[in-house]
């Protein structure tokens, strides 16, 4: 307790000896506690210094005590106004550097009138995620089009997932259903699973972005370079929309586990259905890769086994047939001319003339 104040642990020692027996000499002193004089003398200079003993005027050579009520209190005292200033202190280094980052923040490269900030080089961009990733305070999200990393290798990717996983924050991960085709990203996404992140994954994904306590949302420019830079969003209706579009793309989602291959006569895998669905709205081999978060060689594997499957000579004829046995989502159709749509009655219906 007594180091607390400012006591070395000799002067400690002897002032508790004291305590208890303030009459002792340095002779006694010394043979108590087993020290030679010139130690005993060394623990009283410091207790002089500390105002705790005064040199005696009834016995010379030895030493009284100062009042330990009185003596004690200052100590503390003394003790409770340097922790006052060091807390003083510690409040102007957080004000000023408060005060150098919102000037950093008002001199980032792209900032415009819309509140969005642009960072470009890969230095500045890890610089800019490992700030969000650690000062993170509830939860974290993501959309990971391309697996379920922050970073392009999962070695970098850890060091930044440490800030969220690593402080047992809630951290949600929203992958492609293709991830269990990727070995590298299926073994990152299942070493989050077992850090306490939850992770699942959905047909496709609209873009690659993270959320920050659902208050700042940073946007890769090009989902497979981060190099190319960041969009960062602080608060505003931007962040409100994508925190909904991230519930409502996490309220469809299913789990990680990935699906296993079906049998002919069994209905497609979700991947399957969705390169379906884009094919037969009449997308590119291309806009479907990067739809799903796959390469064009996986889309166009996956394509050519569903026409095998069809038993199909075309995309436009393996879209008829998936849809004749159900396996596209049904699209709602408007109603036909001369046709009242639902909810409306026609003329006829209200009896008029």
């Amino acid at each position: 307790m007594l180091d607390e104040l400012g006591l070395g642990p000799d002067a400690a020692a002897v002032y508790g000896v004291m305590l208890r027996t303030p009459q002792l000499g340095r002779q006694e002193l010394a043979g108590i506690l087993g020290w030679a004089p010139d130690r005993i003398e060394d623990a009283w200079d410091e207790l002089i210094r500390l105002a705790l003993l005064r040199p005696s005027e009834e016995r010379p050579g030895r030493m009284r005590l100062v009042d330990p009520e009185l003596s004690l209190q200052r100590l503390l005292a003394r003790q409770e106004q340097r922790l006052l200033e060091r807390q003083k202190a510690v409040a102007e280094a957080r004000f000023e550097i408060s005060r150098m980052l919102i000037e950093l923040m008002d001199e980032a490269p792209g900032t415009g009138p819309s509140g969005v900030r642009q960072f470009t080089g890969e230095d500045a961009v890890r610089s800019r995620l490992e700030r969000y990733a650690y000062g993170c305070e509830r939860e974290f999200a993501l959309f990971a089009p391309r697996g379920p990393r922050l970073e392009s290798s999962p070695e970098a990717s850890r060091v930044l997932e440490q800030g969220v996983v690593g402080r047992r924050l809630r951290a949600r991960y929203l992958c492609v259903t293709g991830l269990a085709g990727d070995r590298d990203a299926l073994a990152h996404a299942r070493w989050l699973r077992g850090s306490g992140a939850e992770v699942r994954v959905v047909p496709e994904l609209p873009l690659r972005m993270a959320l920050f306590d659902g208050r700042t949302a940073v946007l890769l420019r090009d989902p497979d370079q981060l190099d190319e830079g960041i969009l960062v969003l602080d608060g505003g209706p931007a962040v409100t929309a994508l925190n909904a579009l991230f519930e409502l793309q996490w309220q469809r989602s299913e789990p990680l586990d990935p699906e296993p291959e079906p049998a002919d006569d069994e209905r497609p895998t979700g991947q399957e259905r969705a390169v379906l669905e884009l094919l037969a709205a009449g997308h590119t081999d291309e806009v479907v890769a990067r739809k799903l978060g796959i390469s064009v060689r996986t889309g166009r594997r996956v394509t050519a086994h569903l026409l095998e499957r069809l038993q199909a000579r075309s995309r436009f004829q393996a879209g008829v047939l998936a849809a004749a046995r159900g396996w596209l989502t049904p699209v709602p159709q408007p109603p036909s001319p001369g046709r009242a749509a639902p909810g409306r009655r026609g003329r006829s219906d209200r009896g008029g003339t």
